[in-house]
């Protein structure tokens, strides 16, 4: 992290400030992340802006720029996947408070002492942001190149109580 970068900000005073910080932490330090990752090399660049909108719904946007090292699922090769996030999330203080944000916020639930910590705000959206399988770009060659076999038809199979409903017809 930033040797500047404060660790914990107060969400009701940037926003009564109209603040914003900009920042760059190393993917080395993100923990929850890492077990996603290949290798932690790299760091996640990002900024912070603090305001109201026009409703007066206080909010904080969010942009990240990070290319994160992961293992193609189906080349199994490492490569970079590159993640450009702006998000606006929307400050309350109760999860009541969901429902009257406007469309494209997303909710953020503020602690009652209005702490928040930097590095996690940015750390949950770039967890959001891993894709389940990851897929490198250009690797649909492969299902080109060698493309899936079709299976061969199952035997129907014998049902074994076929023989037991036979006897049973034959005793009435």
């Amino acid at each position: 992290m930033s040797a500047d970068l404060p660790g914990i900000l107060d969400a009701w005073r940037m926003v009564a400030t109209r603040r914003g910080l900009e920042g760059r932490v190393p993917l080395s330090s993100l923990t929850r992340l890492r077990n996603s990752l290949v290798d932690t090399e790299g760091e996640v660049r990002f900024a912070l802006e603090f305001d109201t909108d026009a409703l007066r719904v206080p909010y904080v946007e969010l942009r990240i720029d990070a290319e994160l090292p992961l293992t193609c699922q189906r080349s199994l090769q490492r490569f970079l996947y590159p993640v450009n996030i702006v998000q606006r999330l929307g400050l309350i203080r109760d999860e009541a408070d969901e429902a009257a944000l406007p469309e494209g916020y997303e909710p953020l639930l503020v602690p009652e002492d209005g702490q928040l910590r930097t590095v996690e705000l940015v750390e949950d959206e770039l967890i959001l942001a891993v894709p389940v399988v990851p897929i490198m770009p250009g690797t649909e060659a492969v299902e080109r190149d060698w493309p899936a076999t079709e299976q061969a038809e199952e035997p129907e199979r014998v049902n074994p109580f076929a023989a037991l409903s036979a006897l049973k017809k034959q005793s009435n």
